[in-house]
């Protein structure tokens, strides 16, 4: 796809920038617990606000279904996005009508104003028309920075796209130019790892992953449903069963697609799922009846190093252990490290994405080190899933 950058706006002296942004933010006691996304956003409204645009945010935060909540206000977040910004930022009541409409004229250029959450009224969600009209009326142009919402089709992500001169954010703009480089257009060979515990939740990735990549290697508890439908014995651990024939199929299908599969060649074992029980490293078949699979053994972890020092580009989603439970973290945070040496070295695209995958590469150490790690969540697996995102339609020229 193609689409305008911020760049490319012109002239932004005195205009109304309507931008949609991520602050769909962590709150301990009515404060923001974690300003990552208030960061995220930073370098967008600086660049708007320095070229005299007056700056209009736009957000929802969690789930008021239509109604005024007051816990839900983004009113706590008037003063932490302040400090970072180091300029005061002007809060309405409402995200339309003549409170949202005051504020807004009363910005000065370079100034940044807060609207209200956007899902106190039914319409954002309900991608209404008339609603999307009335928050246009607050706007010259409009910025959508807010990847992570571009999976829904909502008035603020969609229809408002069409009603005024759209433009990608700086942060989205880095999100889809790394997804393009990892899946649209990349460098080749690409591997792919995807991890976490159900086959079920990732059927549709797996299925387009198989079309798009020239590896992709499997782990986590999703492995072990992969590995029952080859006949070994799991033991006791997690695994979908009846979804054994789904299992085989994709199996098929990367077979099809000239994609190299990898699945685990050993494992590690314990009895009980807690933090520092007994490990073993068992050969496929060798599981015993009360015993679990939790990571990927070191047989298995060489291996796909090996397969990552061959490629080019890397995509990831999901651990390929319980990292959370050491020392069940083994085989995520060696690859991970070993992924992010390369990355940082200039001989990797590593691109990840995914909360459980955000938390392990944290956990490993090695977040800042890949190409690229995005927050988004479920619009980042849509997009692995080659689903179009409504929000990165619109903004298609």
């Amino acid at each position: 796809m193609t689409f305008k950058t911020i760049d490319q706006a012109g002239d932004l002296t005195g205009k109304r920038a309507q931008v949609r942004v991520d602050f769909n933010l962590p709150m301990q006691d009515g404060k923001v617990s974690d300003d990552t996304r208030l960061r995220a956003a930073l370098p967008t409204i600086r660049a708007l606000s320095l070229r005299g645009a007056k700056v209009v945010l736009l957000a929802h935060f969690d789930r008021p279904k239509g109604k005024r909540v007051e816990s839900m206000s983004l009113k706590p977040v008037v003063q932490p996005l302040a400090d970072l910004l180091q300029q005061p930022v002007a809060f309405a009541d409402d995200c339309v009508g003549p409170d949202a409409a005051k504020v807004v004229d009363g910005l000065e250029n370079g100034g940044v104003a807060l609207l209200e959450n956007l899902r106190f009224h039914r319409g954002e969600e309900a991608n209404d028309g008339d609603f999307a009209d009335e928050l246009a009326k607050l706007g010259d142009l409009y910025v959508n920075d807010a990847f992570s919402a571009a999976h829904r089709a909502h008035a603020s992500t969609e229809a408002i796209a069409h009603r005024l001169p759209a433009y990608a954010g700086l942060a989205m703009e880095r999100e889809l130019d790394a997804l393009e480089a990892a899946l649209g257009n990349p460098k080749r060979p690409v591997i792919g790892i995807v991890g976490g515990s159900k086959v079920s939740t990732k059927l549709d990735l797996l299925k387009n992953l198989v079309t798009k990549l020239d590896k992709l290697a499997i782990g986590g508890g999703m492995a072990n449903t992969f590995l029952y439908a080859q006949g070994h014995d799991v033991g006791a651990s997690y695994c979908e069963k009846d979804l054994a024939e789904t299992a085989r199929e994709i199996v098929r299908l990367a077979g099809q697609n000239n994609c190299k599969l990898f699945l685990p060649l050993d494992i590690v074992v314990a009895e009980k799922m807690q933090p520092g029980a007994p490990a073993r490293v068992r050969g496929l078949g060798e599981v015993d009846e009360h015993e679990r699979i939790l990571d990927a053994g070191p047989e298995t972890v060489a291996r796909l190093k090996r397969a990552i020092d061959n490629s080019h580009t890397l995509i990831w989603n999901g651990p390929i252990g319980v990292f959370e439970m050491p020392p069940f973290d083994k085989g995520t945070v060696e690859a991970a490290q070993h992924a992010a040496a390369l990355a940082k070295a200039g001989k990797l695209i590593a691109v990840a994405g995914g909360g459980d995958t955000v938390s392990a590469l944290h956990h490993a150490g090695v977040a800042a080190d890949f190409t690229f790690v995005s927050t988004a969540g479920g619009a980042f697996l849509e997009w692995m899933e080659g689903k179009p995102l409504p929000g990165v339609k619109a903004l298609d020229v």
